[in-house]
């Protein structure tokens, strides 16, 4: 059985896509917010997601996964409320950043452990203020990493996707699915 160490409605979806059985049990680590190469942290994040159910199911299969985003050298995270969704947009408005989504399948017994991460390259549009409120005002974002769900209303921010979509909603599918035929 595979386990998604995850509660995230976006996750579940994207994992039920391959269409393979699993069960879903979050977990309430404190995910590490710094570490010696930023790069890494959403390995990391995902390898102890995973590594926490995979201890109380030893025989099953475990997927952790863990996305950030990167913006000059720097963790854009979830925004604090309206004011920082919008401040964030603005900074990124014309830009590139980076999505990085850690992925950790891990099992205890029989041993199974692979560890890795996606990265894709975002561009958002040059625009305006009003582009940005006008955003807002259709897409909860309090709950995303760099205020924004490219799944919802993303055309009105995004101009280029570099790698896989899949990876910036939170799931790289296609990886995902190599790793697990595997």
């Amino acid at each position: 059985m595979l386990i998604l160490a995850s509660n995230s409605p976006r996750r579940r979806e994207l994992l039920s896509r391959l269409k393979i059985d699993f069960a879903v049990e979050p977990t309430a680590i404190e995910e590490e917010t710094a570490l010696y190469d930023l790069r890494l942290l959403p390995q990391h994040n995902a390898e102890l997601k995973a590594a926490a159910i995979a201890a109380k199911h030893p025989t099953d299969l475990v997927l952790g996964a863990d996305t950030m985003i990167l913006f000059n050298g720097k963790i854009i995270g979830k925004p604090r409320n309206q004011a920082d969704a919008f401040a964030i947009l603005m900074e990124l408005a014309g830009r590139t950043h980076e999505v990085i989504t850690g992925l950790a399948l891990l099992r205890c017994n029989p041993k199974f452990h692979r560890v890795w991460s996606e990265t894709t390259q975002v561009t958002f549009k040059p625009f305006k203020p009003d582009t940005a409120k006008r955003y807002l005002d259709r897409v909860y974002v309090l709950d995303k990493a760099g205020a924004y769900a490219i799944q919802e209303h993303g055309d009105l921010l995004v101009a280029t996707v570099n790698g896989d979509m899949n990876n910036v909603v939170g799931l790289p599918l296609e990886k995902l699915r190599k790793e697990l035929k595997s």
